[in-house]
């Protein structure tokens, strides 16, 4: 429990886009409460804004987009996920092209921008989503649950026939120095023979040894080898941070995914959207009956390309 957070002063960033592979730079700058994320276009037009919600979310392969308001902007994920790991709510994203810098491949240099701007609290209660009954979306042998214990946790299992990944699970307990010390780090991953097949739908442009973990037939490619064991599905737990984050509010309750990925990650916070039933908003200044007002409580991220097969 705890009030909402800001920037104290606003830091900026360059990088490529991961899937267009084309330039672009990256502001954060302090946002009044009740604000949430807005990311905003300053793509030589006037500045249009976009509220990262879950209404605004379009189809996408291999990332998360939102559009509307005349724009649209691609694989947000990785800083979605560090503004909600260190607990930001309120934030203007600047991005002066259609995808948000791929930077490492993941959210640490997010990380990194955030702290050097500094986090403020304001003089607004921040409210959570409590889970009350469970939900669960599923496709074949992927699903993703979320139930109703007492403290925010992830347990996310995956599944690839490659020597170095099998299956993995991972139990994320929320905190920002959690997300900061086990998360935040892990990049996204691909597949090197994939890369064709990627190229020839206008994907993984951008992605190179220095942003991706790149998956040979039994090894993998980046000399630096792995920031963890287990960095794959530590990776993909990042993906739902940022995803998840697209409810608007910080939830508590326990997430469990199996072989999930971003679809199934927005299709299950459009279920808890439409199931007010299912939850309760705790500490906040507005009452459970008049979460229809609450944003996006409502029906009420120098080498060879390579494939890419988480974002």
């Amino acid at each position: 429990m705890r009030l909402q957070q800001t920037l104290a002063n606003a830091v900026s960033c360059t990088g490529v886009g991961l899937h267009s592979g084309k330039p672009v730079t990256l502001a954060l700058r302090p946002a009044p409460t009740d604000t949430g994320v807005v990311f905003v276009n300053r793509n030589g037009h006037a500045g249009a804004s976009l509220v990262a919600s879950v209404e605004h979310l379009v189809p996408t392969e291999l990332c998360t987009a939102i559009s509307g308001n005349g724009f649209q902007v691609k694989t947000i994920e990785h800083v979605l996920a560090a503004l909600a790991g260190l607990n930001i709510d309120n934030v203007y994203v600047d991005v002066d092209a259609g995808e948000a810098p791929v930077m490492d491949g993941s959210s640490a240099p997010f990380v990194r921008l955030i702290q050097s701007a500094g986090v403020v609290s304001q003089n607004r209660r921040r409210s959570f989503l409590k889970m009350t009954r469970p939900l669960e979306v599923v496709d074949g042998s992927r699903r993703i649950r979320i139930e109703p214990p007492s403290t925010p946790r992830i347990t996310y299992t995956i599944h690839y026939d490659h020597p170095l990944i099998q299956t993995q699970t991972y139990t994320y307990e929320h905190s920002s120095r959690a997300f900061e010390s086990e998360i935040a780090g892990a990049r996204t991953f691909g597949f090197l023979q994939e890369v064709e097949a990627l190229w020839a739908r206008g994907l993984g442009r951008g992605g190179n040894l220095d942003n991706t973990v790149v998956l040979s037939h039994d090894g993998i490619l980046n000399e630096s080898g792995l920031r963890f064991v287990d960095e794959f599905v530590r990776h993909k737990v990042l993906d739902l941070i940022g995803d998840f984050s697209l409810l608007g509010l910080p939830f508590i309750g326990h997430l469990v995914a199996d072989r999930s990925g971003h679809a199934l990650h927005t299709r299950l916070v459009k279920q808890i959207i439409d199931h007010p039933e299912c939850w309760v908003l705790l500490n906040a200044d507005h009452s459970p009956a008049q979460a229809e007002s609450i944003p996006s409580i409502a029906p009420a991220r120098s080498s060879s390309a390579v494939a890419l097969q988480a974002s």
